[in-house]
């Protein structure tokens, strides 16, 4: 799973679902250690690429790895950010260990947002005519609408002003038809600022509790009505009582579960939240407005542009299959960027791998489990990896051109 708080939502859906056939299913993360004695009475773990990674480094472990004959990794177009090298090494001593040992491990691989399938389906060394899998569009349960706003005004303050007035107008729209809306931002902070923002403005025009279902909060009352009690935040608190609500992960746990709870029984109507909900819960609703495309990056030191894996993991919160027959998704940005996010929505550009930032360290890995010992072993361990393939494909992207291309054809003495 490719977050801890996803990983806890799973377990938790998987259990009901194999109890009846007496399969145990568990959390194995860096917040849920297991004994022993627990992982030989588990069927299924579900855990995170950076605690698989960690389990399969170790010699103490190795009995446990060899008991696996079933990989699944959720969301494989994490290959094309910081933590996709994980997932390249993890896959990459997994197909190792199956031609050494002799044994069979299935490795199969999940993605809603994968321009270029083929490449991957290679890197997992998948049979194309029998084991790669494209649903298209039209397999959507509920079709999707694109909207894209562009905010002219250039003063940053003016900009955000003017993007909160048009996502209380939008919000206005989809309420009075009694739709759920996601607004998805991009820091936590603002999450706060912004639902405050839109209660000051349903305020302005007399409706302050606008945002509030009166007929589910009576429903669900005697239900939720002691669990909104024990929200510890007290801003929170404050804001619920309006029908909106926010959602991020520097929330309590106990928090986001009533917060969620309260948006699926629809006593609220919005949820302010940051991309962590998009990756981590699954929690749709009928709109999902993405509100700027600017967010910090900290390793950069600037701003930079929402990435398009992102927005698309944001647009597959739109449309509840059990409720909907349409979804909206629509992305509020600088009138400068429309174009832009317009052609990558249209046309989305191939994801590259990442495992250059982390060569060495994994290189460093292999040689210590013993599973690379020379340079000839060590060209061969790149071999297995998503870079490799792509490096094939696209070996401009990684710094080498036409003419050290028909030097070097097979890309050797690249490697070397």
């Amino acid at each position: 799973a490719p977050m801890k708080a996803l990983a806890a939502e799973m377990v938790e859906n998987f259990s009901k679902r194999l109890r009846p056939l007496k399969i145990v299913v568990r959390e194995y993360t860096g917040d849920m250690t297991l004994t022993k004695k627990e992982l030989s009475e588990t069927q299924v773990i579900i855990s995170t690429p950076e605690k698989w990674d960690v389990t399969t480094r170790k010699t103490s472990d190795v009995a446990l790895v060899q008991l696996v004959k079933l990989l699944i990794i959720d969301e494989v177009h994490l290959l094309a950010e910081d933590r996709g090298p994980v997932i390249e090494t993890l896959v990459a001593r997994t197909l190792r260990q199956v031609e050494r040992d002799q044994s069979q491990v299935r490795i199969v691989g999940l993605s809603a947002t994968l321009p270029n399938f083929i490449d991957v389906a290679l890197f997992l060394r998948v049979q194309p005519e029998k084991g790669l899998f494209f649903f298209g569009p039209s397999y959507r349960p509920v079709p999707l609408t694109q909207i894209l706003i562009g905010i002219k005004e250039r003063h940053p303050l003016h900009q955000k002003t003017k993007m909160d007035q048009v996502a209380f107008n939008l919000l206005q729209k989809r309420i009075l038809k009694n739709q759920q809306v996601m607004v998805f931002l991009h820091s936590r902070k603002d999450t706060l600022r912004t639902a405050e923002r839109l209660i000051q403005l349903s305020q302005d025009q007399a409706s302050g509790h606008f945002f509030k279902n009166e007929a589910a909060a009576a429903n669900y009352r005697c239900v939720l009505g002691v669990e909104s009690r024990r929200i510890k935040n007290k801003d929170i608190r404050k804001i619920i009582d309006y029908g909106i609500g926010i959602h991020h992960a520097g929330l309590a746990r106990s928090d986001r579960n009533v917060l969620e709870k309260m948006f699926e029984k629809g006593i609220l109507r919005v949820l302010v939240c940051t991309a962590t909900l998009a990756w981590g819960v699954n929690l749709p609703a009928h709109t999902v407005i993405i509100k700027g495309t600017q967010l910090y990056d900290s390793k950069a030191g600037k701003f930079v542009d929402l990435g398009m894996l992102d927005v698309l993991q944001m647009f597959g919160r739109a449309g509840r299959p059990q409720f909907d027959d349409s979804g909206e998704a629509i992305i509020l940005t600088t009138h400068d960027k429309l174009d832009s996010y317009a052609a990558k929505i249209n046309r989305q550009a191939p994801i590259e791998s990442k495992m250059t930032s982390r060569l060495a360290d994994n290189l460093n890995a292999e040689i210590g489990l013993g599973t690379v010992t020379n340079l000839d072993e060590a060209i061969q361990w790149l071999n297995y990896t998503f870079f490799y393939v792509r490096l094939c494909k696209n070996p401009l992207a990684y710094g080498i051109n036409d003419v050290e291309r028909r030097a070097d054809p097979h890309l050797l003495r690249f490697r070397q």
